[in-house]
């Protein structure tokens, strides 16, 4: 008897690298209702914001204090940044649990799991492909949700400077550039939850369960983080660090917060990521 390992025959032309293509899942994703309808909800918000100056009036500042939220209405820039400030605790999180949550549950609850694995497909590459499709997606909701509203605040409001409620303003060139830092920082802490949903979604066949644990574990963070008992433990809660962006919005910007948000979001994050793949790799896959 041999002791050789039999050689395993592999098709002619076949390469693991070239299957599922990006390309091939960003369209997939693309042609989803689920995609089209929250980016339309994502592009209608400044409008529903607009709408709500026009019929309340400008907000002014309350008990001689002055927030972003009172200088909404300054410029197209500041209109953009109070788009973000609304949105940032929770709806920029429903489309990031969305894109990287359903992504593989979806497929299994379709049946059409096994399929892709038996095209076939690795699973770490088909983890690879769709992963990277619902970050890019999660950020281009991100991208989309100021673009529209710098756009709809300049037409309402003018092209002007980004008045600092602190006092102060900032040139309109230098406001783009921290309002694309701005950007960046949330989509940066928006990746818990991308991590949350997107294990979610290997562990779980229904798509609904893996979007609704990780919207449902973020608000549970932003609640600890409320929690001032908890002292200096908050510290170690993504959420505590979700609105450190305001700081670049200063005259004087301050990173720190910044920083130490990063670094704990990407932390978080990558050791989600990777109990998704190892988790993934074990699995026995019947749907």
């Amino acid at each position: 008897m041999s002791t050789l390992a039999e050689p395993v025959e592999v098709a002619s032309g076949y390469r693991a690298g070239r299957t599922l293509p990006l390309r091939v899942e960003l369209v997939r994703q693309l042609k989803r209702r689920r995609t089209l309808i929250m980016g339309g909800i994502l592009a209608a918000l400044p409008f529903v914001l607009l709408v709500a100056f026009a019929i309340g009036g400008e907000p002014g500042a309350r008990n001689n204090q002055v927030t972003l939220l009172d200088t909404a209405t300054a410029s197209g820039a500041n209109f953009a940044a109070v788009n973000l400030f609304v949105s940032a605790g929770f709806l920029l999180v429903i489309p990031v649990a969305l894109f990287c949550g359903d992504t593989v549950a979806s497929e299994a609850s379709w049946s059409s799991l096994r399929y892709l694995l038996a095209a076939p497909v690795p699973r770490a590459r088909l983890l690879w492909s769709k992963l990277v499709v619902g970050l890019g997606l999660s950020l281009a909701a991100m991208v989309l949700l100021p673009l529209v509203a710098l756009a709809v605040g300049t037409a309402a409001y003018g092209w002007g400077p980004l008045e600092i409620p602190t006092g102060g303003a900032l040139d309109p060139g230098t406001a783009a550039q921290r309002l694309v830092a701005v950007v960046a920082y949330v989509f940066v802490a928006q990746l818990v939850t991308a991590g949350l949903a997107f294990w979610l979604s290997t562990k779980t066949d229904a798509p609904l369960g893996a979007v609704g644990g990780a919207v449902g574990l973020t608000i549970v963070g932003n609640v600890l983080d409320a929690v001032t008992a908890l002292g200096h433990w908050r510290d170690f809660l993504p959420a505590h660090w979700q609105f450190a962006w305001a700081d670049a919005v200063q005259a004087h910007p301050e990173w720190s917060g910044m920083i130490q948000g990063t670094a704990l979001s990407i932390t978080y994050a990558l050791v989600l990521f990777a109990l998704a793949f190892r988790g993934f790799a074990r699995k026995d896959i019947v749907s």
